[in-house]
């Protein structure tokens, strides 16, 4: 039903957790062909006790108001072992290009350790959405918190959303936080991927995930979503085909200011079940990178290109405050796999992103055409990169 509800002119807060019945295709279902083997939801979600919540924001359309919109907008939450009080897991976090935000990154990479709730807005909500997530926490925990370094980062929306009116509150904060359950993830034009582009088509949240052998240890899963806002037209690869190149129109910021300067950015959160280090994380989050260069990406000047890893597993030794803990964790020699697929998962989560987006108006009658199906299609059955469906 939201994407019924992505153009309307009144103001609506819709929490997503699970595709609506007859959602657009994934990319899958179009025949475009990845490598791997994906996990049965092909998503985040994929990783035992990983949780996902949104909160949409649309209202309005027309002239641009400042403080009243058109609004185009939302949250994204993503909670590392669902609502658990104890939600500690091992982390680490790498950026490609700087111009952009993750908060509590600081003690991240000081301790290794990820507290809480990974969540996702617009560049102006961040300061909201960390503050929000202290108070939801502490209205869980019925307890007093002595310090809280959430974890919040951002990507600009201001081509379609009204994004000096700062129109993110605390509710929608709690709604995102207080929706997230397991299960199938609503991508596309959804959360704080509400009002992004991918490519100059319409973008917004992906989600995709590998299942990994680790040879005489055991199976395991990465998953990954992307809240993605970046690209060029000219840069845009499906499949290892330069569509893009192909594919000249509807591309506004071309046509405005040529092909030169990046204006976007992106965020993609990876999960795994594998038992992993946070140095190890760290390693895993930078492969995040190889995933947006399968696509096109580049990471220009412009752009905040903004990666978060973390494990589930070692539940006991994340969270502990006392005593001596005890962890596993993989050989180094054996986390080729886990880099292959975190690469390969976040190509396909930003391509998932958008097939899923529906075409978007927003503010001053800007708007952000979705890639066509039928023509990507084509494209790629003329150069033999259509599979079966």
């Amino acid at each position: 039903m939201w994407r019924r509800l992505a153009l309307a002119c009144t103001l609506l807060v819709v929490i997503a957790t699970t595709p609506a019945a007859g959602a657009a295709p994934r990319a899958r279902d179009l025949g475009i062909p990845f490598p791997g083997t994906p996990g049965p939801l092909n998503a985040i979600t994929d990783i035992g006790g990983v949780e996902v919540g949104f909160a949409t924001l649309v209202r309005g359309d027309g002239k641009l108001e400042v403080g009243k919109g058109p609004v185009r907008t939302g949250v994204t939450a993503v909670l590392p072992r669902g609502k658990k009080a104890s939600s500690s897991v091992f982390g680490g976090w790498f950026t490609a290009n700087g111009n952009g935000e993750m908060t509590g990154t600081t003690w991240l990479e000081e301790s290794g350790v990820l507290s809480g709730p990974v969540l996702i807005t617009n560049t102006h909500s961040v300061g909201i959405v960390r503050d929000a997530i202290l108070e939801w926490s502490l209205q869980r925990g019925g307890t007093t918190q002595l310090w809280g370094l959430p974890v919040v980062a951002e990507t600009w929306d201001g081509y379609l959303n009204d994004l000096n009116g700062f129109h993110v509150r605390r509710e929608h904060v709690f709604a995102a936080l207080d929706s997230a359950a397991p299960g199938p993830v609503a991508e596309g034009n959804v959360g704080g991927g509400t009002g992004m582009h991918s490519f100059e088509f319409k973008g917004g949240t992906g989600t995709a995930s590998r299942r990994v052998r680790v040879k005489g240890i055991a199976d395991y899963t990465v998953g990954v979503l992307v809240q993605s806002n970046f690209g060029r037209r000219h840069q845009l690869q499906i499949a290892g085909i330069p569509v893009g190149r192909q594919w000249p129109e509807d591309a506004p910021f071309t046509a405005a200011g040529g092909a030169a300067n990046e204006l976007g950015s992106i965020i993609a959160v990876v999960a795994t079940d594998a038992p992993l280090l946070a140095t190890q994380l760290r390693r895993m989050a930078r492969r995040a990178t190889h995933g947006i260069a399968r696509v096109g990406g580049t990471s220009g000047n412009g752009s905040g290109d903004i990666f978060i890893a973390f494990s589930t597993a070692n539940e006991a030794a994340a969270g502990a405050a006392e005593g001596l803990q005890r962890a596993e964790f993989l050989p180094n020699d054996a986390l080729d796999g886990l880099f292959e697929a975190t690469a390969l998962a976040t190509e396909e989560a930003i391509v998932n992103a958008m097939i899923a987006a529906r075409t978007m108006r927003g503010a001053d009658g800007n708007t952000l055409t979705a890639i066509d199906h039928e023509r990507l299609r084509k494209i790629l059955k003329k150069h033999g990169r259509l599979e079966a469906r």
